[in-house]
């Protein structure tokens, strides 16, 4: 198949943010089906302590990481992509939050959850400010072109793309890159995500979980945003934007 290169620029966005250009690369990635976890009790005061650890700290985190790296690759670039999501590139809050919901069981993972019951508050601040420093590669996105259906003719990352860099006004859908910035690197403040270069399968789990809107976190008012965002989208729609995701990267930057 031969591959195409997308430039995602900069642009107006919800938040009306300019930044730099993105692309994403292309071409087609399988989506392996999550295997069935175990729920356990629900503890919300792991998340609170997050707040009462210092900044975390890259150097003490990359030691610390030393369990995670069998997965997720010495930069968090992931050992094996078809299995294990990228978490190079994420913030410390996101990581870190991440981590606390996996040890508290509102965030439900048979991998996760017996590697975070293990480490305190600081070490998931530590750990999340190690990965933070990581830059994480990038993928290639599904161009090859829709048979049929609404959006037949298209190339099957366009639909994606179209989403993540315009919503859709009319079904309430917002611009992703409004949160998630043009090259998918996330916004500062409210450390939404990195999703740029992420696994197409991860992604498009981690949408469709959001789809249902069921969720055990005890705050849960960032994933009712994202719920919101992905009660509208079709399985074909979230099939497109992870795969677009997946080759998102900086414009000059190489998966």
């Amino acid at each position: 198949m031969r591959h195409a290169r997308a430039y995602g620029f900069a642009g107006l966005a919800v938040l009306a943010i300019a930044a730099a250009a993105a692309i994403a690369q292309t071409t087609v990635t399988p989506v392996p089906e999550a295997a069935p976890v175990q729920a356990v009790p629900l503890d919300a005061s792991i998340v609170a302590d997050l707040a009462k650890a210092k900044p975390g700290d890259a150097k003490a985190g990359a030691a610390k990481a030393a369990a995670c790296t069998a997965c997720h690759g010495l930069d968090g670039n992931a050992i094996d992509p078809a299995l294990y999501p990228r978490i190079a590139g994420q913030s410390e809050r996101y990581v870190s939050r991440q981590l606390a919901l996996f040890k508290s069981g509102e965030r439900v993972n048979a991998i996760m959850q017996p590697f975070a019951v293990a480490l305190s508050a600081q070490d998931m601040r530590d750990i999340g400010a190690y990965y933070a420093t990581q830059k994480s590669g990038a993928g290639i996105a599904d161009d090859s072109v829709i048979a049929a259906g609404p959006n037949k003719g298209m190339k099957f990352y366009e639909v994606g793309q179209k989403l993540y860099r315009s919503g859709d006004t009319s079904r309430g859908i917002p611009a992703c890159m409004a949160c998630h910035g043009p090259a998918g690197t996330g916004n500062p403040g409210p450390a939404y995500p990195h999703v740029g270069g992420q696994q197409a399968w991860y992604t498009a789990r981690r949408l469709e979980e959001y789809r249902t809107g069921t969720t055990n976190e005890r705050d849960a008012a960032l994933f009712h945003i994202m719920s919101s965002v992905a009660k509208p989208l079709t399985d074909e729609e979230i099939q497109s934007l992870s795969s677009y995701m997946q080759g998102l990267h900086a414009r000059g930057e190489q998966g």
